[in-house]
């Protein structure tokens, strides 16, 4: 009988070894979550896949504002610190680039369909994926557009943008509708244009001179550029140019969704209240903010992320594995796919499901025919509030006539300087 004894309890040690060496073997993964909105979604989700593979998911949510400091905190715990984590942009890959694994060459980035979202270090290896995006650009009501004679088709750069938005300028009494909802600059709405609309020229200025990292210093290379789309919103508008400080976002929201201007400066964030003040998806459409430059009839729309997957590098190599085949799981499988469209509206992944947001789909509709994406430039911003208020002021002053052009240059080329001294 002892024997026998010693002989099970043999057996069940090696069993015991087995699987924890088993367990070890396959990994786990704990995910440290950005969004609190999508807590939920991703806790069944993770269930799913425990329930489907025998691998252990952890989600964890922080806070709302708190990410930053939750990473640090969590990252401390070394052995049971996140195996997945978010960057957010450069300034993120600087802060936590050591504990970025190299993505390059792994099935999930094969999945990929643009690594136009995706983070990079200083040795040019990719460290962050870009799961999700929100576009911007000139939300269009394509049966007002056809009220007027036209369509989309005939707007394909500034030029053609300019001359239909200057003829229904023109006719609006006799239309009943104008070209552009109000450029407001009260801080309801003027983020559109000190922070959306720099976009235009930092993105160009950026990608010709090579610009990867925060700069000291802007050049306002495409500041032509800027002040030709500028002058179009304030021009070919109901809105009194010289009280701009007075119209809220709302107010041009309104303007749109009653019918009473042709575009509107906005992204894929505005379609679900659109469609809730009753316009229908076969009128909505979203076109490049055109503003001059050349080439730019190859452009796509504004578009960019904050949300990025980045996996530790610190962690064991067999947590990295399950890290990654569960990524793949995610963008790949039916359940994983069907949660993205429903929670973050279309990712960048082959097998992304259609997205209802007709916005989105537009964006889409562009990369798929190799039109290049105008990304976020304006995620360099130094000390942003402050150099954005300037950008607003020197608006407010040169659409009122009280200042030229050149104070909006000072305030875009100083301004950055002055405001990059400020936090470094």
């Amino acid at each position: 009988m002892k024997k026998l004894l010693v002989l099970l309890l043999a057996v069940v040690m090696t069993l015991s070894v087995v699987s924890v060496t088993s367990a070890e073997e396959s990994g786990k993964v704990y995910y440290l979550n950005f969004k609190p909105e999508a807590d939920q979604a991703w806790q069944d989700l993770a269930a799913q896949y425990t329930a489907l593979t025998g691998v252990p998911v952890k989600v964890m949510t922080a806070a709302s504002g708190s990410y930053s400091n939750t990473l640090t905190s969590e990252m401390e715990k070394k052995d049971a610190a996140p195996t997945l984590f978010q960057i957010g942009n450069a300034e993120g890959v600087a802060t936590w680039g050591d504990y970025a694994l190299a993505l390059d060459g792994t099935e999930l980035m094969d999945e990929m369909t643009t690594a136009d979202f995706n983070l990079k270090n200083a040795k040019g290896e990719t460290v962050a994926v870009g799961y999700c995006y929100e576009a911007y650009g000139i939300i269009t009501n394509k049966t007002l557009l056809e009220k007027a004679g036209y369509t989309l088709a005939d707007i394909k750069d500034f030029a053609s943008l300019k001359k239909i938005a200057d003829d229904i300028h023109a006719r609006s009494a006799e239309l009943g509708f104008d070209a552009f909802t109000s450029a407001g600059l009260d801080g309801s709405s003027s983020w559109r244009f000190s922070g959306h609309l720099t976009n235009m020229p930092l993105f160009y200025e950026f990608r010709d001179d090579g610009v990867t990292e925060q700069p000291a210093a802007v050049k306002g290379s495409y500041l032509y550029a800027y002040k030709n789309i500028w002058d179009l919103y304030i021009t070919d508008s109901q809105a009194d140019a010289k009280k701009l400080s007075g119209y809220t976002g709302g107010a041009a929201e309104e303007e749109f969704y009653s019918g009473k201007a042709v575009f509107f400066q906005n992204g894929t964030w505005e379609y679900a209240t659109l469609i809730e003040k009753g316009m229908k998806p076969e009128e909505l459409a979203m076109l490049p903010i055109y503003c001059g430059v050349e080439g730019e009839e190859n452009a796509a729309l504004c578009a960019g992320t904050e949300n990025c997957w980045a996996v530790n590098a610190k962690a064991s190599e067999a947590d990295q594995k399950a890290t990654l085949a569960f990524l793949k799981w995610v963008v790949t499988s039916e359940e994983g796919t069907k949660m993205m469209a429903e929670q973050f509206g279309p990712i960048p992944f082959k097998a992304a499901k259609e997205s209802s947001n007709v916005f989105f789909n537009d964006s889409t509709a562009m990369l798929n025919d190799g039109k290049y994406v105008v990304t976020w430039a304006f995620n360099f911003t130094p000390d942003v509030d402050n150099w954005r208020a300037g950008i607003v002021s020197a608006l407010e002053q040169y659409s009122a006539g009280t200042a030229d052009w050149g104070e909006v240059e000072y305030a875009f080329v100083d301004g950055w300087s002055k405001c990059y001294e400020n936090t470094h």
